[in-house]
């Protein structure tokens, strides 16, 4: 399933995404005990879609692509490297990423992101995929010249609008092998593979959930592999993951 949440009519609602035919069968349910359909059909075309989830926190992975340490300049790491972006920097498909008046370079950084299913504390490995409701396309926005290369993200991640993501939840896939590009004004800028992910997925969700209790909807940003750079008001951006759509925004 693909699953959207969407706006119409002034009402958030959640859906399942039948692309082919521009239908969205709206379906009533919860992340953790599901969603059934309730009959009733839209024409994509008539709604807004928005961010798929609303996640109380992004908890994000750096330096977890061997061909994006290399280009940093960075040593790979020993555990995963852990920060987090706040729930107001969550947006949706087609919104509009504000360029920050204290940044002079803001970068797209194109990444899978898994949405938890079910409240996960202290879970091991081959229980993860247990917690996993779905994955879903992020854009992990940088003002890279407010990251110090030694001390916390926050500032540099934190902005609001700084987390798009979209356009749907796939539900019914594995994770461990898609192919994921990022286009900058129709240029193709990051191109490689969740299969060289340096931590796998299992392993995140594990060692986050002995650090932290994960809530349904949360979600864990999987790092970003080479080809990060900067954009500018006006440019359009898009990361595209095999399997779960495109999520495209503007930079304003």
């Amino acid at each position: 399933m693909k699953l959207v949440r969407f706006l119409k009519d002034g009402i958030v609602n959640y859906g399942e995404l039948k692309e082919k035919e521009n239908e969205i069968h709206i379906v009533e349910g919860s992340f953790e005990l599901g969603f059934s359909p309730t009959g009733a059909i839209v024409n994509s075309k008539d709604i807004k879609l928005i961010n798929p989830v609303a996640p109380s926190k992004a908890v994000c992975v750096g330096l977890n692509y061997l061909d994006h340490i290399m280009e940093s300049k960075e040593e790979p790491p020993k555990s995963p490297v852990i920060f987090m972006k706040p729930s107001t920097s969550v947006i949706g498909p087609d919104d509009v990423i504000k360029y920050p008046e204290m940044s002079s370079r803001v970068d797209y950084e194109g990444e899978l992101a898994v949405v938890i299913g079910k409240k996960a504390s202290k879970v091991s490995e081959s229980e993860a995929f247990d917690y996993i409701f779905g994955y879903t396309c992020a854009n992990d926005v940088t003002a890279r010249d407010l990251q110090p290369t030694y001390g916390q993200w926050t500032i540099a991640k934190g902005f609001d609008t700084f987390l798009p993501l979209g356009p749907c939840i796939a539900t019914d896939i594995e994770a461990d092998q898609l192919a994921i590009t990022v286009m900058l004004n129709g240029n193709l800028v990051q191109n490689s593979n969740t299969k060289f992910l340096l931590f796998k997925i299992p392993m995140l969700v594990s060692y986050l959930s002995h650090i932290m209790t994960l809530l349904p909807g949360d979600v864990i940003l999987t790092g970003t592999s080479s080809g990060v750079g900067p954009m500018t008001k006006g440019d359009q951006i898009i990361v595209e993951i095999e399997k779960i759509g495109k999520l495209t925004n503007v930079v304003g």
